[in-house]
């Protein structure tokens, strides 16, 4: 994987990546505008636990830049299923199994397929 997360400490890590990487700066931006940040700040949150010290302000930004990296990431979750189908063949309980663990889920990945075509212009 060309993007390296290593881990440096208990609760430090470092991520590293080449232009190459990133030819779009999409890494760069989400680390750049803390949408990275607030989006991780979500995954250790508590159970949506309330923090009687964050204004309104910066709730409202968290909420706004965690959500848009989580739309963002919805989208490239597509396009790798028309990777998984197109590129290497796989049918659609294979894709389910591997991304939902759950082969059932094929229609699922239907939808996630016409979507993620529709993101890379086909």
């Amino acid at each position: 994987m060309p993007v390296n997360v290593t881990k440096t400490t208990g609760g430090s890590a470092e991520i590293t990546w080449e232009k190459t990487d990133d030819p779009h700066g999409w890494i760069a931006r989400t680390v750049e505008s803390d949408q990275l940040a607030y989006a991780l700040e979500a995954l250790g949150d508590e159970a949506g636990k309330h923090d009687p010290t964050r204004s309104e302000a910066a709730a409202r930004q968290a909420a706004f830049y965690t959500n848009q990296l989580a739309e963002l990431l919805e989208r490239r979750a597509a396009v790798q299923v028309v990777r998984l189908r197109d590129d290497y063949g796989l049918s659609w309980r294979d894709i389910a199994g591997v991304i939902h663990q759950d082969p059932e889920k094929h229609s699922t990945v239907r939808r996630q397929y016409e979507s993620g075509r529709r993101f890379i212009g086909f």
